[in-house]
């Protein structure tokens, strides 16, 4: 597995940070090679997120970046160096689809906004129609979840790298708010049961002579 830098950085662009001071110590990193490919780490991060971003590459050159969305882990990690996920029926574009036909290079984006954590990934895709390899698809299809399962994507990883935690502004989900105030919500529901056995005992009790 190479490393993130050696893939990122081109000939543009360490002209930009020989330019701009930076080259000394990116070089550094291209030096640091991912010999052991995905860790208990990056899985169980991956584990928790419920989507992520996608970007392929067309015909004509652009860029085109999807959001991916599911439950929990619907990213699976296959082994130490290959991820897949099921491909639900959309809108039926196949923007993303169509572009790995010609070009399976593809970097994937995941964020943990809450601790202000976001993983990046370069990968080649491989589209596996659901007929080919039946287990596969038992081992990745969210069974659970509401969907139309129309193929695979399987991501052979080619470099991965945390990204430091600089602008990214905290958002937390339903459930991760409901959790944090689990504790104090619990607390009013125990109040206000109080409130209410105590109007009770005074709507109970016969009035002072």
């Amino acid at each position: 597995m190479a490393t993130y830098a050696a893939l990122a950085f081109t000939e543009p662009v360490k002209q930009l940070q020989q330019r701009y001071g930076s080259r000394a110590a990116y070089a550094r990193q291209e030096n640091h090679t991912y010999t052991a490919g995905l860790t208990e780490h990056e899985a169980a991060f991956l584990a928790e997120r419920d989507s992520f971003y996608l970007a392929s590459i067309g015909e004509n050159g652009y860029p085109y970046v999807q959001h991916r969305g599911g439950p929990k882990g619907f990213l699976r990690v296959i082994d130490s160096h290959r991820l897949g996920f099921v491909d639900y029926t959309g809108n039926k574009q196949y923007i993303s689809v169509g572009n790995l036909l010609t070009h399976p290079q593809v970097s994937v984006l995941l964020m943990d906004y809450p601790r202000r954590t976001r993983l990046k990934i370069y990968a080649n895709a491989r589209i596996v129609e659901l007929s080919e390899e039946p287990a596969l698809f038992a081992q990745l299809d969210p069974a659970d979840y509401p969907h139309r399962p129309e193929r695979m994507l399987v991501l052979t990883v080619q470099a991965y790298d945390w990204n430091c935690p600089q602008h990214i502004t905290p958002r937390y989900t339903a459930e991760e708010v409901n959790a944090a105030l689990a504790e104090q919500t619990a607390y009013v529901r125990q109040l206000e049961g109080e409130i209410a056995r105590w109007r009770q005992q005074a709507a109970d009790s016969p009035p002072a002579p």
